[in-house]
């Protein structure tokens, strides 16, 4: 990922680390409220996300970095959802 993405996604886990959240951060549709978070980066007209997690008391859990490649709508691909739910449950 280019830096300038990584510095976002950064001060993104910073911020859930002391309990705030990121402008940018929002609920990751198909989980079941805001336990879940997604950080949206766009680079260079690449696109870059960041899906953790702050469910699990004193804790945020990292579950999936990706450049979403799919040119068509803004879903995220299923490939990443079945990671992400994987993810979680280990978490």
């Amino acid at each position: 990922m280019p830096d300038d993405v990584i510095d976002v996604f950064g001060f993104a886990l910073h911020l859930a680390q002391t309990g705030k959240k990121h402008n940018q951060a929002k609920p990751l549709k198909g989980f079941g409220g805001a336990g879940v978070l997604e950080v949206i980066e766009d680079h260079l007209g690449d696109t870059y996300r960041a899906v953790y997690t702050v469910k699990i008391v004193d804790a945020v859990f990292v579950l999936h970095c990706f450049q979403k490649k799919s040119k068509q709508g803004i879903e995220t691909p299923k490939h990443d959802l079945d990671i992400i739910r994987e993810r979680l449950k280990a978490a």
